[in-house]
């Protein structure tokens, strides 16, 4: 009998939110990079998530099988950089034109929170589990 089983659905969304934080950081550290190794403006990034059935195994026959979240992939932001007129730019092309990233730093901190408070969520949902094994524990002592 698994006395935690929401534990692996908690733990898959822990690890997706984390991918999401370290995604997001990524995107603020290189808001103003001009140039890549590639020689173009930095892409902001952007995690995708889709859902992942878990093994329910040991569970009641005819239950639902438990769902977590997973990160389905993380892609380029298609979303053309601001342009701006800087000629002494070392990135500046013919025209004077410098490409900048398509990082907004103020929806980046919108999702930072997001995805801070939904880590937070799920840590508290972990805690939570494990303080009721213990308690049922306790119950057969």
């Amino acid at each position: 009998m698994n006395l935690l089983p929401g534990i692996a659905a908690t733990s898959g969304a822990l690890n997706a939110q984390r991918t999401r934080l370290d995604v997001i950081a990524q995107n603020i550290a290189n808001a103003e990079t001009t140039r890549g190794p590639d020689g173009h403006a930095y892409q902001r990034k952007v995690v995708s998530f889709e859902t992942e059935l878990i093994n329910n195994t040991g569970a009641a026959p005819g239950t639902m099988p438990l769902s977590t979240v997973r990160v389905a992939g993380i892609s380029n932001d298609p979303t053309p950089g601001q342009r701006v007129n800087d000629p002494g730019h070392p990135d500046a092309d013919a025209e004077g034109m410098v490409t900048l990233p398509n990082v907004n730093i103020a929806y980046e901190m919108v999702d930072l929170i997001t995805a801070s408070r939904s880590y937070e969520a799920n840590l508290s949902v972990a805690k939570n589990a494990h303080q009721m094994a213990l308690k049922a524990l306790d119950i057969g002592k």
